[in-house]
């Protein structure tokens, strides 16, 4: 079967195969069955997935763990697939090498954006989905209040909270032992970008 086109995706509700099989620079995600718009990134969002990725990868990478930009797909549920800004697989797990990814990875991280549906979505339903899911780690970056929330997946099923910060080095990184956040250093890049 040949993979959708970006018209017939918008024009008809499609599976989660599908999806993952639409060309890697069509941008969306699924929502029961149907391509939503997606954030759109500038700047300021770029220049903190890339601070996470690096910081992430210099964790991981020796341990033997992965991590991932927003392009991932997870296939979330059977109608819902998703595209977490920032993905980490710990040590000692396979990651899906192709389509989209059916299993949960460790951490997924949204950086959250200036307009409200965006923040919104990052805030009320991805949650849910990503906790319905099993992500372990649920972690909120947002640029603009300056502001890190750590979640942690419950026995319930349910997120809590397991960090806030707003500024400073984060040393005791909760479920990531050995990882530091120097959440100064990126706030002055945030700053250095936006005197530009």
């Amino acid at each position: 079967m040949d993979a959708p086109s970006a018209t017939d995706a918008a024009l008809r509700a499609m599976t989660v195969e599908e999806w993952s099989s639409l060309p890697e620079d069509e941008p969306g995600e699924l929502v029961d069955g149907w391509l939503v718009e997606e954030e759109t990134p500038d700047g300021v969002h770029e220049t903190v997935v890339a601070w996470l990725i690096e910081v992430l990868r210099r964790w991981l990478r020796p341990r033997g763990g992965r991590a991932f930009g927003s392009e991932l797909r997870y296939a979330v549920s059977a109608r819902r697939g998703r595209k977490p800004d920032v993905s980490a697989w710990f040590p000692g797990r396979a990651v899906p090498a192709r389509g989209a990814v059916p299993v949960p990875p460790d951490l997924a991280v949204e950086v959250v954006s200036r307009r409200p549906e965006d923040s919104r979505r990052d805030r009320i339903e991805k949650p849910v989905e990503y906790a319905v899911f099993g992500i372990r780690w649920y972690w909120l970056l947002d640029p603009e209040a300056r502001t890190l929330e750590i979640l942690e997946l419950g026995s319930d099923g349910r997120y809590v909270r397991a960090l806030g910060a707003t500024a400073g080095v984060v040393s005791s990184v909760p479920g990531c032992e050995g990882l530091a956040l120097d959440l100064d250093t990126l706030w002055a890049e945030i700053d250095e970008l936006e005197r530009l």
